[in-house]
């Protein structure tokens, strides 16, 4: 440690010691330099010019004297060598004149001067009449106006010119070039003129000058010298008398006491305008662009003439001037910042309120002269208490000064205190009659008795207005609307007094602190009233600020909802324009000076409170621009955590939208918009079928592109009205085949295209889509098979590709709702046949998937509970991926053995089927029927396309599509949803159980031929009808009604016989069996109509010809079937050369439902049997699977 102070003690003697060398050498320096100037002084002084003879013998040629007079106008230490050089060896005796404009000429810098010095002294002594001319032509450099020159010349330039001459000259005089002092006084008379005190530039460059002239020229002031006796002598060898430093002190202290004084009258210029410059931004948050040039101007001004002015001080060993602090000094911006700002704020500012009803309730204030009687608020009153105070000014006996200061004392506070309360006409009365006493009781203390009766009648008052104000303060946090606050607001004019007044503003203040919604209302209270009772707005606007610094000065992290309430109140009155912007922005700056924790959250309250009123209010957007600035600068630098930094962006966009250019509004023709009219506003269930005949009426080939277009758009609509457009669809397909299946397709497009994208953005779009497909579906617009393609077609899209996260992530179960809104739409009617047993199939597949997904949110979880209790309650819910793989193994198993059975069982109903049916029997809707032994029919005959048609119309349909009923039984009342329709509809059974529809498309005829075709029918149909009235006639009629019983299903005797459909007779089911046909005959007995049991041999020739026909109509049937299948065959060996599928129905077959008698062995559908609603209007008919 010892050994380190000795190194440090060692390390500060050796810096000393080369201080103290340095220093050495400076004054070694200065002495020669000192020593110089007096041998040149000396020189000068003394001068030994060469003679005439000596001078011709030197170079005198113009061309060198040029050159050399040329480098005189650029003297520079580097060059002077070489110049004085020059100047020994050439002869300027004739160009003396030019020697000395060259110099005068010369640009100077300060490093420059003694080069100029020591060529000046060759050149004076050398030739006699160089000093004088160069003296004057360095004074013109001072006087430009007795030189004539350029008086345009820039002031900078000049101001640098007289600086480099003026120590030019001051050297030339110490060096002895020249010898006359006077030439300074003239100068410095100059410079110090009172005159150039009007000019601001000249005042500031002669300071500069003056100052310089008083470091470099003490001697002329008589100021004393610092430096080494060297110096001292140096200058005492100049000739410088007492009254010229007398005269050099004087001139410059006046100008020093000048300047300080302008200085002085500057500042208070620059007060007032910074204390204008704050009243403007108080007010309007900004300055013009006059106002901020002229203040930094004059800032500029003062600050570079203080420098001045503290040097020029300085240089005279004088203190500097002490100017005044102001604490309220206002910097503002640049002008051009300024003026292109609020240049570009004032193009684009918006409306202050963003709809009228919010603009009336801020600036449309009830006015209370118009409600509440002038007396009462307080402008009549004062000149009753002014004869009242002139009566009381004239005693009838003389009192004493005492008394009547104290009296003229005491009723001025009684005029101060009660000229602004609102009374009634006797409250004012009585309080009349109160002064009135209390004058006497100073007059005369014996009437007590009166004081006591008028304090007794005053008590009583001040209770009725007590309980008056008591009732309306408890209903004032129920005004929660203009009216009743205006109202409450009316009402405490009645009740006005100074006490009421503070207990009103006290009860205004302590609004509870999670009653945010009553500020607003509770402001425009505060804001009526201030119109005539100035003291309440200005009680609460104290209390507030006074919470907020003191919650502010606190710091601590509690009372969140109090600070928010405070804020906000301040932000509601400013709306109001009772509190100024000015307090807003001093409370958003202390908020912003501290940016954490609950600071954030009340200066975002504020800015979301009144941050847009102030941003588009013309006087302050400029400064909340700026203040907004700063927020977001804030938010960006510090770290603030996820909800901060919401609250952040929020207010800021909040109070400043991001600027975004206009929306262009689509451009639409009447016939667009009409179309949208019809489909998203006037479509409903009472209303479709007229939204289905207005689209029939439209020019279709022109709206067809932009009616499918609508129809895609099914989720801009209501989710409940999907399944009108899917009717619509039905209904237009009839007439335009082509759009039926450009919807199919483009929705089954849609649905692709969102598996693709997986955006969530168009999740909605997606729901709506699948419910679309459901709804067409129930129309009979697709059958079974493109359900379940697109159903397989969720589950498995984009598995097993490198994209499975993103267009499937494992976390994502939108796919599910997509399923189960689907099948929650159509599911329900694959209930039987080959479509039961694929939804079975697919629902073991869909657990899987849902395993995948690992746990399901509850809300998708309950939805699978429901779809699972509507369509399979009894199907068992699998827990892992290895019981429901094991499921399907056992369904595939049992799907191949029933696949093989009826096989066997086609094959064996074939050649074994019974070839006796009735002849009466139509053929079915959707093809012939053959036996199938099916379990589920107990044994019995069943159309392959479970008929739609089991009491449908006896009529063909040439079209093969029906249109469906548009009425209110065609849909659930007040269902958005097709699963809680009535229980008697059907569904389809499969792809091969489907009905095959031939879809024929409608031809367009001549009207004329249709009206001429329809007369030529009427005329047709009318002689028919003409003749059957005949043949009537001749016919006795039967009015005898054929019972129900004999349209039952099939019955088994217990003799192993079975009825037949007809009702008239019955075979024998066994093959040679009893010789005897058992049929049905009809007799009356009374009123009641009875069938009765006969046999009939079967040898009979009734059984012989009905068993012939039967036969012949048996084998027609096989060879329709026949044919149909073939020709089926043939149309699918065609489709699948195209690669598509047909649309809705698979071709070859034709549709025909029958009325009629029916064979007693079919059995018909039982609860699930499908049922075909028939309406007439718009030209035909056409169906659903509606429920």
């Amino acid at each position: 440690m010892d050994h380190h102070e000795d190194e440090c003690r060692t390390g500060n003697d050796q810096q000393g010691k080369q201080d103290d060398e340095e220093a050495n050498a400076r004054i070694e320096e200065m002495k020669k330099s000192f020593e110089a100037k007096m041998a040149l002084r000396q020189s000068n002084l003394n001068p030994e010019r060469p003679d005439s003879g000596f001078l011709r013998t030197l170079d005198s040629s113009i061309k060198r004297n040029t050159a050399v007079i040329k480098k005189l106008k650029q003297i520079n230490e580097e060059q002077r060598e070489g110049l004085m050089e020059e100047l020994r060896s050439v002869n300027l005796s004739k160009f003396v004149s030019e020697a000395v404009t060259a110099v005068c000429d010369a640009k100077l810098k300060t490093s420059d001067i003694q080069a100029a010095v020591q060529i000046c002294s060759l050149l004076h002594q050398r030739y006699k009449d160089f000093s004088p001319s160069l003296s004057q032509g360095l004074l013109k450099v001072f006087f430009p106006g007795k030189s004539g020159d350029d008086l345009d010349a820039d002031r900078n330039l000049k101001a640098m010119k007289k600086r480099s001459t003026l120590k030019l000259l001051l050297e030339l005089f110490f060096v002895g070039v020249i010898e006359e002092s006077g030439i300074f006084i003239n100068i410095m008379k100059d410079l110090t003129s009172l005159e150039h005190l009007k000019d601001r530039d000249a005042t500031q460059t002669n300071l500069t000058l003056l100052a310089s002239f008083a470091r470099q020229g003490r001697l002329f002031l008589g100021l004393p010298l610092s430096g080494q006796e060297i110096q001292e002598d140096f200058f005492k060898g100049l000739n410088i008398t007492a009254d010229q430093k007398k005269t050099f002190r004087k001139a410059f202290h006046s100008y020093h006491d000048a300047v300080t004084e302008l200085l002085h009258a500057e500042h208070a210029s620059l007060r007032q305008m910074e204390q204008e410059n704050a009243k403007i931004l108080n007010a309007k948050g900004e300055l013009n662009e006059e106002n901020a040039s002229s203040y930094e101007k004059l800032r500029k001004s003062y600050d570079h003439l203080y420098r001045n002015v503290s040097s020029l001080a300085e240089a005279l060993d004088m203190q500097p001037p002490v100017m005044p602090e102001d604490g309220h000094t206002t910097r503002v911006t640049g002008g051009e910042d300024t003026s292109s700002t609020s240049g570009k704020d004032s193009s684009t500012l918006e409306a202050i309120w963003d709809d009228d009803d919010t603009r009336a309730f801020y600036e449309c204030l009830p006015d209370l002269r118009a409600f509440v009687p002038a007396v009462l608020l307080g402008e009549a009153e004062p000149k009753a208490n002014e004869q009242s105070v002139k009566t009381q000014e004239q005693p009838t006996e003389p009192a004493s000064e005492a008394d009547q200061s104290t009296l003229a004392a005491q009723d001025t506070t009684e005029v101060s205190a009660e000229s602004g309360n609102l009374l009634e006409p006797k409250t004012i009365e009585k309080g009349k009659e109160r002064e009135e006493k209390d004058k006497e009781k100073i007059k005369d203390p014996d009437k007590e008795k009166g004081k006591e009766k008028d304090s007794d009648k005053k008590s009583e008052s001040e209770k009725e207005k007590l309980k008056g104000l008591e009732a309306l303060l408890q209903r004032l946090p129920g005004s929660v609307s203009r009216d009743l606050i205006d109202q409450l607001t009316v009402e405490f004019c009645y009740l006005n007094s100074k006490s009421n007044r503070k207990r009103l503003v006290r009860a205004l203040f302590n609004v509870p602190r999670t009653s945010l919604e009553l500020l607003p209302y509770y402001s425009r209270m505060v804001s009526t009233l201030s119109t005539c009772m100035k003291d309440i707005p200005s009680m609460l606007l104290q209390m507030l600020e006074e919470e907020f610094n003191f919650l502010i000065n606190k710091k601590d992290q509690m009372n969140i909802e109090t600070k928010i309430r405070n804020i906000r109140f301040i932000g509601e009155l400013c709306k109001f324009k009772i509190a100024q912007p000015g307090l807003v922005f001093s409370c958003l700056k202390a908020c912003l000076d501290d940016f954490t924790h609950h600071n954030i959250d009340v200066a975002c309250n504020l800015l979301e409170t009144c941050g847009r009123f102030l941003y588009r209010s013309p006087e302050t957007t400029l400064r909340m621009t700026n203040m907004l600035e700063i927020l977001m600068r804030l938010k960006n630098v510090k770290n603030l955590d996820p909800r901060h930094s919401t609250l952040v962006e929020n207010a800021y966009y909040l109070c400043k939208p991001p600027e975004r250019s206009a929306r262009v509004s689509k451009v639409r023709s009447p016939l667009q918009q009409y179309i949208r009219k019809l489909l998203f506003s006037d479509l409903d269930k009472s209303s479709i079928e007229h939204v289905l005949r207005q689209l029939r009426k439209l020019p279709w080939n022109e709206c067809e592109p932009y009616v499918l277009k609508c129809f895609m758009k099914v989720h801009k609509g209501k989710y409940g009205q999907i399944h009108l457009i899917a009717s619509l669809t039905s209904g237009l397909s009839r007439h335009h085949e082509e759009f039926a299946i450009a919807v199919v397709d483009e929705v089954l497009e849609e649905i692709r295209v969102g598996l693709e994208l997986n955006d969530y953005g168009m999740q909605q779009k997606r729901i709506a889509h699948m419910r679309f497909l459901g709804e067409l579906y129930n129309y009979e617009h697709v059958d079974s098979s493109v359900i379940f393609e697109t159903l397989y077609l969720i589950l498995v899209f984009g598995h097993d590709t490198v994209e499975q996260d993103i267009l499937d992530p494992p976390e994502d179960c939108f796919r599910i709702r997509m399923v189960i809104t689907l099948l929650q739409t159509c599911g329900h009617y694959f209930d039987r046949g080959s479509s039961k047993r694929k939804l079975d199939r697919f629902l073991i597949h869909f657990q899987r998937y849902i395993l995948s997904k690992g746990v399901l949110p509850l809300d998708i979880e309950f939805d699978l509970q429901d779809l699972f209790a509507e369509l399979r309650h009894n199907m068992t819910r699998y827990s892992s991926v290895e019981e429901v793989n094991a499921a399907l193994v056992e369904l595939e198993e049992h799907e191949r053995t029933a696949s093989t059975d009826k096989t066997n069982n086609e094959k064996h109903s074939d050649t074994e089927k019974p070839s006796t049916r009735k002849s009466s029997s139509s053929i079915s809707a959707n093809g012939p029927s053959i036996a199938n032994g099916s379990e589920e029919n107990d044994g019995m005959n069943e159309d392959i396309g479970d008929s739609d048609s089991d009491s449908g119309s006896g009529t063909i349909d040439p079209e093969g599509h029906d249109d469906d009923e548009l009425d209110d039984e065609n849909h659930d009342d007040g269902s958005e949803s097709e699963d809680e329709d009535e229980d008697d509809g059907g569904a389809p059974a499969s792809d091969e159980e489907d009905e095959v529809h031939v879809r024929q498309k409608v031809a367009e005829v001549d009207p004329q031929e249709v009206e001429d075709f329809d007369q030529e029918l009427r005329a047709v149909v009318q002689e028919s009808m003409e003749q059957r009235k005949q043949e009537l006639r001749g016919r006795p009629t039967l009015n005898m009604m054929i019972p129900m019983n004999v349209f039952e299903g099939s019955t088994k005797d217990r003799h192993g016989r079975v009825g037949g459909e007809s009702g008239d007779e019955a075979l024998d089911e066994e093959a040679g069996g009893s010789r005897e046909v058992q049929v049905k005959v009809l007799v009356k007995r009374g009123n009641k109509q009875q069938t009765k049991q006969m046999y009939v041999p079967r040898d009979c020739s009734l059984v012989q010809s009905t068993k012939q026909k039967e036969a012949a109509e048996f084998e027609e049937k096989q060879d329709i079937k026949r044919l149909v299948l073939e020709y089926n065959d043939r149309v699918e060996e065609e489709n699948n050369g195209l690669g598509t599928q047909t649309l809705n129905w698979p071709s070859g077959s034709t549709k025909v439902s029958a009325r009629g008698n029916m064979w007693e062995g079919a059995s018909g559908r039982n609860s699930g049997s499908r049922h075909r609603h028939h309406s007439y209007s718009g030209g035909g008919t056409y169906y659903s699977r509606k429920r």
